[in-house]
Parts: structure tokens; sequence; C-alpha cells
């Protein structure tokens, strides 16, 4: 395997070698909606969703401080976080594409605050705005937690810009009996 390294220290960060050894890492793909003071509703694709902390329950995103709707999640006090299925890259396409109306056609229920909930996703995350701090050319948008769901399936991947889908390893290699005990050892 051919190995790139780059080197920070004494030049300019290149954005796009630094993106595409940040992209090495998979995410997942989520779409965060809100509704703005106004009642309109704004909702984009990001994959920067990271949970922060179980007690109390926050969870975490970023949003470009160029975005045109950063106005409208940092008024609004208030947003949703759907993480996407393997089946909904389509969803996640719509919601990274500028118009006019990216829920048009789409089955939205209204969740607390008015917040707008896509139907079908594989988790929810409804949150209210606990802090907003700065972070370079990005906004970091810490929410808490105040009502989750969640269903069967597999998530939607992303990484070297490309979506995927995870493939699991056999069972003898399985974390999933001790994901508990790794999680409360984590610091």
């Amino acid at each position: 395997m051919t190995r790139q390294i780059l080197s920070f220290e004494t030049g300019p960060v290149d954005p796009r070698e630094l993106r595409t050894a940040l992209g090495r890492f998979a995410t997942g793909v989520t779409v965060i909606t809100t509704r703005g003071p106004d009642g309109k509703r704004e909702g984009l694709t990001a994959n920067s969703f990271s949970a922060l902390s179980l007690d109390p329950p926050l969870v975490l995103w970023s949003i470009k401080t160029s975005a045109a709707s950063l106005p409208t999640f940092r008024a609004a006090r208030a947003f949703a976080i759907h993480v996407l299925a393997h089946d909904q890259a389509d969803l996640s396409h719509r919601f990274a594409t500028p118009a006019q109306d990216k829920f048009a056609g789409l089955a939205v229920r209204d969740g607390l605050d008015g917040l707008p909930m896509l139907e079908g996703t594989l988790a929810t995350f409804e949150c209210a705005l606990a802090q907003d701090v700065e972070g370079g050319d990005h906004r970091i948008l810490v929410g808490r937690v105040r009502r989750a769901s969640y269903g069967e399936g597999a998530p939607l991947l992303f990484s070297a810009g490309r979506y995927g889908v995870a493939t699991p390893l056999p069972r003898d290699v399985d974390a999933s009996s001790d994901l508990a005990s790794l999680w409360d050892g984590l610091a």
C-alpha cells in the first residue's frame, strides 16, 4: 500500500489533500432538519455527526460558516438528526443539493417543537441546541437529545467521496458483545 505523507508544519495546508486524507475515515450519513422562527423548514446532509456524552445525552455536528442555512439553524434553537439507511443515498443527495423545497413529496411529520421529521430513517435524535462553538471554517452545534428513536437495518456510509455499506465481520471477531464495556471504558 502506497502511503501519502502530508506535513502542515512548514507550509500552507492544501485543502484537497487534507480532505482526501480525512475521507479515509468512514462515517455514517445524516440529514439534519429544523424549522426556522419564520416557520420555514430547512435541511441539509451532514456526515460530521458524532455522539458526545451519555450523561447528559449530547450529540454534535458541524456546518460550514458559509452555509446559507446556518442562520436558520442558529436561530431555531432545535434540530433533528436523521441517520440514513443503506438504501437512502437519494435522500442524502436531495438534502445535499440546493433546492427550493427539499421536503417536497416526502413523508414528513412534526416532531418536538415542530421539527420536521423524515419518515423511514434508521434513527432520529430530536435535540435542543445546547452550544454553538466556533470551529475554524465551521460552526459546531451541540445538541441535548430530548427524544431518540431507532429501527433495524444497515446504515448508509460515506468514505473517500463514495457511498457504501458495512460488511459485517465473522462472528468470532464481532465486538457487539463487548460494545457496552468498550463504551464504558472510553474516557
